[in-house]
């Protein structure tokens, strides 16, 4: 096993020391550094695949939250991707999963206004979708549209974990209303409130589409002994609570034939967000916004044409994602071809063209740094050649003879010693005649100095001649 290894190791480095004409030493390692980039990108390449199923914390069986989780969850199957849909009691329950990391949610419907869940997981916003009015129903006919004259009675305020339940202890604070005091508060869903309020278990409810189905609203406007509360203080609320929008309800619009509302209702409420957690891969990103456009764009009671998604930041910041999906839309790649392919083709753009711009050039530098280093070591013992050249045109005594001879042995021992690939051979056997050529002026124990001199006054007396005019 181990002769195979090294067999196929040394079959791919042997290319590297004919080409390059570089050391065993030096070709192993480029051919490491190639092949843990490769590895790397190819890890890259399958680990950045975006996932093909996302998981929604969507509201109670009816409300709107589990009716437009149903709706991404069909456009997003068109596209290849399974959106798991998880039931709850509403933006509060919602936003506490997103917290959690032991618990697996990607996406979350989240009324704004609510954030009093842990923070263990980093969470942002790919925008608002939606209003969420709020509606408040009375068994008090002639109610004056505030909700101070709900002291004292019973009131219905949503079940825990709900959006509707957050915002209802907030507005009633406001009004002096807090739990423990005279005013009895029932934490009950939006089926069982209504019911209550029908049957006159309860005097007041707050509903929301977080938590209350389409279905129970109509039929307690439906109702003639059961108001819809006109906020009176709409405006006032809007001033006071950032993340409250006034909304109208106009005359007759729920149902025309029998006039309901009998005039306009003045409403107040949060938008919905989207909220995601930061690990949420950017093609997916942009496919729930894609979504949204579709689920949310159209006109409603509640919203104008093409009005939301929108990027309106209220507790949490947009993400970067999102942000630029709102700038220029998705990328040319996913505008041109199916969500599969553009995601399999963005991918090997992204691991693999780089891998040729950097290893090319890196394979081009690795022959130049190498030449670069040999011809240093070999320099180095031409400075030390010069240097015993330069004393050779010195008085040469039999001690200072053996002493340089001493100092070119240690040359040429360490010449002899170097490790020089073929593509250097040239430079390395000069390098040893060069030695050789300075043992001889050791050994012959020439003058050199005069001798020199003699080659310089002859050639100067040859250059004077040929100068002459004969």
């Amino acid at each position: 096993m181990e002769t195979t290894r090294k067999t196929g190791l040394a079959r791919l480095v042997a290319p590297f020391m004919e080409t390059f004409g570089l050391t065993q030493l030096a070709a192993t390692a480029a051919v490491l550094f190639i092949t843990s980039v490769i590895l790397s990108a190819l890890f890259w390449f399958f680990h950045s695949a975006p996932p093909n199923t996302l998981t929604i914390s969507a509201g109670p069986p009816g409300s709107m939250f589990e009716t437009n989780a149903i709706r991404y969850r069909d456009i997003l199957k068109s596209n290849g991707v399974t959106l798991k849909i998880l039931p709850s009691q509403g933006s509060f329950e919602n936003l506490q999963r997103l917290s959690d990391p032991n618990v697996h949610v990607d996406i979350g419907f989240v009324q704004s206004g609510v954030t009093n869940a842990s923070n263990h997981v980093k969470l942002f916003s790919i925008g608002s979708v939606s209003y969420q009015p709020l509606l408040v129903f009375t068994r008090d006919t002639n109610s004056t549209g505030v909700l101070s004259e709900l002291k004292g009675k019973r009131v219905a305020i949503g079940a825990e974990g709900s959006g509707t339940r957050t915002l209802a202890l907030t507005l009633l604070e406001m009004n002096g209303i807090k739990p423990g005091e005279s005013t009895t508060l029932l934490d009950l869903d939006a089926g069982d409130a209504a019911k209550a309020l029908l049957e006159g278990r309860a005097d007041a409810v707050f509903l929301m589409g977080d938590s209350a189905s389409p279905q129970v609203m109509l039929q307690l406007l439906r109702t003639n002994v059961i108001q819809l509360m006109d906020f009176a203080q709409a405006d006032a609320y809007t001033r006071r609570i950032s993340y409250l929008n006034k909304l109208d309800l106009p005359k007759g619009s729920i149902d025309f034939g029998r006039n309901i509302p009998t005039h306009d209702v003045h409403l107040i409420g949060p938008t919905v967000d989207l909220i995601v957690r930061s690990d949420l891969h950017p093609a997916l990103s942009d496919l729930v916004l894609e979504a949204g456009q579709v689920v949310h764009g159209t006109p409603s009671l509640m919203r104008r044409k093409g009005e939301f998604p929108a990027p309106i930041e209220n507790n949490f910041p947009i993400s970067a994602e999102a942000t630029r999906f709102y700038k220029s839309g998705k990328g040319f790649l996913y505008r041109s071809l199916p969500f599969w392919l553009a995601s399999l083709v963005n991918r090997i753009l992204v691991a693999f063209v780089p891998i040729v711009v950097v290893l090319i050039p890196g394979l081009r530098m690795i022959p130049a740094v190498y030449r670069w280093r040999m011809r240093l070591r070999i320099y180095r013992w031409y400075r030390a050649l010069l240097a015993l050249d330069r004393d050779l045109l010195g008085e040469l005594t039999p001690i200072k003879r053996q002493e340089m001879l001493g100092r070119l042995n240690e040359i040429a021992e360490a010449v002899n010693k170097m490790k020089v690939p073929a593509s250097f051979a040239d430079q390395f056997y000069v390098l040893r005649q060069h030695i050789d050529y300075v043992r001889m002026l050791l050994m012959t124990g020439t003058d050199v100095r005069a001798g020199r001199a003699a080659s310089s006054g002859q050639g100067e007396s040859v250059s004077q001649g040929a100068a002459s005019p004969g």
